[in-house]
């Protein structure tokens, strides 16, 4: 199974603009630039859609885990911080995930493994491994 991004880029670096868009089509034409990626500026950013991307996957990772423990989720809400280093060539160190979730039935040791295992298990996850990930999961 493929999926596709793309992005156009027009300009300089400081002061170009560029669109990116998804095989879906949910982006289309979404504005990005270097405003958008080192200071304030209207539209997205490459590191702002993997955040959502991670928390995403991980969130669907964390319901196909309690489903297959015989739970079913009321809710999961997942935020993704990533921290780009800007000292030096812009790196990605670090992704913290934090989780909410409303969940019957279950006891805090069983979500907190089957939390563990989400995240192991998460695409998004596995291609991340070179940033720190970590995560707050929490039973509401």
């Amino acid at each position: 199974m493929d999926r596709t991004g793309s992005a156009v880029w027009h300009g300089k670096i400081m002061d170009g603009t560029g669109t990116i868009s998804t095989q879906s089509g949910t982006l289309k034409d979404t504005q990005y630039s270097f405003k958008t990626r080192f200071a304030d500026g209207v539209g997205t950013n490459p590191e702002e859609l993997i955040a959502a991307a991670h928390a995403g996957c991980f969130t669907m990772a964390l319901s196909g885990q309690l489903t297959e423990a015989g739970f079913t989720p009321d809710t999961i809400e997942t935020t993704a911080v990533l921290t780009l280093d800007v000292h030096g060539a812009p790196t990605i160190t670090k992704i913290h995930l934090t989780t909410k979730a409303k969940i019957p039935g279950i006891d805090k040791a069983k979500f907190d493994e089957l939390a563990h295992n989400a995240e192991v298990g998460c695409p998004v996850s596995k291609v991340l491994k070179a940033a720190t990930i970590t995560l707050d999961a929490t039973l509401v």
